[in-house]
């Protein structure tokens, strides 16, 4: 795998102390968690080792509107890109979840995670241009570059889309944006969870601007929401169409926000019950399994609330359509054992594995956050 490197004395003062604080890590055996606004500390397994913040290296690196590409330093927050974008009506398509306030660009890709128009546009790793890191030797790696073009091999920028500093301090990334949409609409529909799954089923296949889509009961009765995303004469034609309870535009958006950023109530934390986040073919039926999620993306991805004994159980049904379920959020009492994530297949976790080594031969980083156990 061709590596593009840089020498420590010739790296900028902020990533020459984050590289000299890992090759200290290696030489002396000490553990390293990779941390930026610290948003998403409760995913995957509990961080393990000594903090090794990003925050200090901030700052937009490039913006070409016209290329529809930026290029944003690691620990930049969420906000100032979302403002920057926003003067020229941009934005990340795939919608990234801000979790709470501090979000940074490289823990954004770090997490892997996209929101409610994933299903129609698209996950955040396809976004990903090119990535510069700090490897496990201190090395400082430049991959990808600021265009889409045909990969050979490794595509190395999209492998760090969730790999939750397991292979490197991701230092820079360059990202596709896209033009905001010109028009949108939400509808509304009262119907069951296996109506709405027939319902998304059978739209999928037809010409619709769909883009993001949720059910989820709402004081004990199904609601189904819609958003729709395009031109403007095809967002009013797909409206008539299909009917529903148009929604106000700003109340809408607001709504959709607060979904991608799990703030509705529906979220709310449950004493004694875990969020699980379970993913699934979009044509599955409805799980076996006891109480209402909420569903999204056009029936792929479906939320779960469920007790300390049940995470087995709710990981064997989705196995059975062919999918696999994450243990989100654990409620406190979780023991830190249980495993947040689906074991990978053997050939999987090979890679994986030997990626990990790739990068981090000395195990500087914390791997166990992903993987519960990694051989040496």
């Amino acid at each position: 795998m061709p590596l593009a490197g840089c020498t420590i004395a010739r790296m900028d003062p902020a990533l020459r102390q984050i590289s000299e604080r890992i090759r200290a890590a290696a030489a002396d055996r000490t553990l390293l968690r990779i941390r930026g606004g610290g948003t998403k500390d409760f995913y995957g397994q509990p961080p393990q080792g000594e903090e090794l913040s990003t925050k200090a290296w901030q700052g937009i690196v490039s913006y070409e509107p016209s290329e529809l590409v930026v290029t944003v330093r690691g620990g930049t927050e969420m906000t100032e890109l979302d403002v920057l974008m926003a003067t020229v009506n941009q934005t990340l398509a795939f919608e990234p979840p801000r979790l709470r306030f501090g979000s940074t660009v490289g823990g954004m890709v770090a997490a892997g995670l996209s929101g409610p128009a994933r299903a129609s546009v698209g996950a955040l790793r396809d976004y990903v241009l090119g990535v510069q890191i700090i490897n496990g030797r201190g090395e400082l790696l430049q991959f990808g570059g600021t265009v889409m073009k045909n990969v050979a091999g490794y595509d190395v920028s999209r492998l760090m889309a969730g790999s939750m500093g397991t292979l490197g301090v991701i230092t820079e990334v360059s990202l596709k944006v896209l033009p905001t949409a010109p028009a949108e609409a939400t509808l509304v529909f009262d119907c069951d969870q296996a109506d709405a799954l027939r319902l998304l089923n059978s739209w999928g296949g037809q010409p619709l601007p769909l883009n993001a889509s949720r059910w989820c009961q709402e004081r004990g009765v199904g609601r189904l929401w819609l958003r729709l995303r395009g031109a403007a004469a095809a967002v009013d034609a797909a409206c008539k169409r299909l009917g529903g309870e148009r929604q106000d535009e700003f109340e809408a958006r607001d709504d959709w926000d607060s979904l991608r950023d799990m703030r509705l109530p529906w979220f709310d934390a449950k004493p004694g019950r875990s969020l699980w986040r379970v993913s699934v073919p979009q044509t599955a039926p409805v799980l076996p399994f006891d109480g209402a999620p909420l569903v999204e993306w056009h029936g792929g991805q479906r939320w779960y609330f469920a007790g300390a004994g049940d995470g087995e159980r709710l990981r064997a049904a989705a196995r059975t359509v062919g999918g696999h379920a994450t243990l989100f959020a654990p409620a406190a009492d979780i023991d830190a054992s249980v495993p947040r994530f689906d074991a990978l297949p053997t050939p999987l976790r090979r890679i994986n594995e030997a990626l990990m080594r790739e990068f981090d031969p000395d195990a500087v980083f914390d791997r166990g956050r992903l993987l519960q156990s990694v051989s040496p």
